[in-house]
């Protein structure tokens, strides 16, 4: 491609790779404000499945626990509020450990209770998942249907 071709197709080629919604990145395209939807004077409660874990964060403090530590550690994180979400970001135990919540319908799979967001966390190399709630926004009890009284 000649050199004076460049300037002239950059633009065009820069907005062919921005148009049009992406199914892998979550949230509204059309909105560039940061997700709001948990404020930083809130407690959001995090419980994963298996492997066990769970956790409490309010402003840059999370508290993350274990079967085997279930008094919890507590780090500093870094709260981003993104376009379809939060992440916290920290160091525990000297590994890198990242936090994403975002809003969605989320089960534990082992209680009846219906969470209003889902997590992954990703600790080091480790992948887990989970769900949150938060006091203005708590988890629901619903009725399994396979159960019978």
């Amino acid at each position: 491609m000649k050199p004076r071709v460049l300037p002239v197709l950059l633009p065009v080629l820069l907005a062919a790779c921005s148009s049009g919604d992406d199914p892998r990145v979550p949230g509204d395209t059309l909105d560039s404000k940061p997700f709001a939807g948990i404020s930083d004077s809130e407690t959001l409660h995090l419980t994963g499945t298996e492997p066990f874990w769970g956790g409490e964060a309010r402003g840059t403090t999370l508290t993350y626990t274990t079967p085997e530590n279930q008094a919890g550690e507590t780090i500093t994180v870094d709260r981003f509020g993104g376009r379809g979400g939060l992440s916290l970001a920290g160091r525990l135990d000297g590994m890198q450990l990242d936090i994403m919540v975002t809003p969605g319908t989320c089960s534990d799979g082992m209680s009846d209770r219906s969470y209003p967001f889902t997590v992954t966390l990703k600790l080091a190399a480790e992948t887990l998942y989970g769900c949150a709630w938060t006091d203005s926004q708590p988890f629901s009890l619903t009725k399994n249907p396979s159960k019978t009284l």
